[in-house]
């Protein structure tokens, strides 16, 4: 949604017609993989997680180098994940739901898959509160939320998607991770560096193109995509999905996401990652 809002805007800001094509799979790498293998012209670009460079290649065959196949533009959101329940269930804090999964072991919960940041999150909260849970991976988050509604699960470790179920009243948000600081709209809800525990970074979503694309191009092409996502209309649409502006040049991305990858390759070796499957999305331009 947010890429197809920035495609109407950057539409009419440079005059030619952009379009939206949605490259599912890999958690983003096959996308990602596509983009890769495009003519550094400016035509062809691609909306992807910074997970596509920094994790999935750690857990995924991907064919592509994370690190020398892009030129990275901008970055404009990231994903802030959220641990909910049920609103009928009895648990009303996340100090209570640790005290009963405590009792309780093996509790089961989804996520979009293995190895994500939301799955990751919560075995962190696991390791640092001494419990144990069953991870039911989907293959993306719509259907771990239909899990949950179904009451199939116990919980579900969210990032973006769970919003509208609880600002509906349907579902109880207990934790927020993958950030450091709280969410304005929900004011209460602690982080899970507040209550001890190590977070797994949040991944952002960056606009990327194929490696070898001229200084001008990206120069304008972020400076377009950047007074689209500064506007009134986009930044409406952050908040209407709970996603916060966090805008990154590419001089910033170049930067840190090098040191992302080290630092989740690192982790992911610490607790015996493998690769295997997943199946998320990711979309493409093509202008």
């Amino acid at each position: 949604m947010t890429t197809r809002a920035l495609a109407a805007g950057v539409e009419k800001l440079l005059g030619v017609p952009v379009v939206v094509e949605n490259k599912a799979g890999g958690g983003a790498t096959v996308c990602s993989a596509l983009v890769a293998s495009k003519k550094p012209d400016g035509y062809s670009l691609g909306v992807i997680t910074t997970a596509a460079l920094t994790n999935r290649p750690h857990v995924l065959k991907v064919a592509y180098n994370p690190l020398k196949d892009f030129t990275l533009i901008m970055q404009y959101t990231r994903y802030i994940g959220g641990l909910c329940v049920l609103s009928e269930s009895p648990i009303k804090t996340i100090d209570e739901f640790i005290a009963y999964a405590r009792t309780h072991p093996g509790l089961s919960y989804g996520s979009p898959g293995m190895y994500t940041q939301q799955s990751l999150a919560v075995e962190l909260l696991g390791q640092c509160k001494g419990l144990t849970f069953r991870h039911v991976p989907y293959k993306g988050g719509a259907p771990a939320n239909t899990a949950l509604l179904g009451k199939h699960l116990d919980f579900v470790a969210r990032s973006g998607q769970h919003v509208m179920y609880v600002q509906q009243g349907v579902l109880r948000l207990l934790l927020l991770y993958n950030t450091n600081q709280r969410d304005p709209n929900f004011p209460n809800i602690p982080t899970l560096k507040e209550i001890g525990c190590q977070d797994y970074p949040g991944h952002g979503m960056i606009l990327v193109g194929p490696k070898g694309l001229p200084e001008p191009i990206v120069k304008r092409l972020g400076e377009t995509f950047k007074r689209v996502a500064d506007g009134p209309e986009f930044q409406k649409i952050l908040t209407t999905f709970d996603l916060p502006y966090d805008y990154k040049d590419r001089a910033q991305l170049e930067k840190e996401i090098p040191v992302e990858y080290e630092l989740i390759r690192d982790y992911l070796k610490k607790i015996g990652a493998k690769k295997e499957g997943n199946n998320l999305a990711g979309p493409m331009f093509n202008a």
